[in-house]
């Protein structure tokens, strides 16, 4: 199945937001991916339900997004009324998780649960089959533009294979320092949508940053 790409509109110039959303709108890519901070559970403030709605009013693509907030169950519904197709909380903001993934299918979004670096896979062994995207953050949270965690890799394979052995519908989302340079290797290890910031809005040309982010073949043939 092809892979998804979603560029993160926190690294777009917020001057011009709308040529942000129009240029994602025209290109290949598949997500927009908004992240929402509230500098509690990580450090910095970014934007809330009134953006989203803006955002959410002109885009034709799924609009994910992912609430690096304390207590996130707190807004789901008001999040879902702003126009999100996909709602993702962290693992170690919710004392009662699998009550907020109810809280967001009620809420007629897609239930996605993200964990921070430290945070190992079995934290979702009893909830994985009721999600719709893991995303596994491959930076610690809070700023654009970190380097990629390479200890992610492994830890990509191991969800990759708890949703295989629990047959989950779950997909592999990767969040952090993605661009061109390690997406081929985040894709074998089996992520499924890369989310690209920095690598996508701080290239000369976004719009084919995003076309070769959808040209790699997560399982190259080897020629001898």
């Amino acid at each position: 199945m092809p892979h998804l790409v979603a560029p993160s509109l926190l690294a777009a110039d917020f001057l011009h937001l709308d040529r942000a959303v129009a240029l994602v709108n025209e290109s290949e890519a598949d997500w927009f991916h908004l992240d929402v901070m509230d500098g509690s559970f990580v450090p910095n403030i970014s934007f809330g339900q009134f953006i989203i709605e803006q955002i959410a009013a002109q885009a034709e693509k799924y609009v994910d997004v992912h609430l690096m907030i304390d207590d996130p169950g707190r807004y789901v519904e008001s999040f879902a009324r702003a126009g999100a197709t996909g709602i993702t909380v962290h693992a170690e903001a919710c004392t009662h998780l699998h009550r907020v993934i109810q809280q967001i299918h009620e809420s007629g979004a897609k239930a996605g649960v993200a964990l921070n670096p430290h945070t190992p896979v079995s934290v979702l062994e009893n909830v994985i089959e009721d999600v719709d995207t893991v995303l596994i953050m491959t930076v610690n949270p809070g700023f654009g533009g970190q380097k990629f965690i390479y200890q992610s890799i492994p830890k990509i394979r191991q969800m990759a294979e708890l949703i295989a052995v629990r047959n989950s519908r779950a997909i592999i989302e990767v969040d952090g320092g993605i661009g061109l340079q390690n997406a081929q290797k985040v894709l074998e290890a089996g992520a499924r949508v890369l989310v690209a910031g920095s690598a996508v809005f701080g290239s000369d040309d976004p719009a084919d940053t995003i076309r070769k982010l959808k040209a790699i073949d997560p399982n190259p043939v080897a020629y001898v």
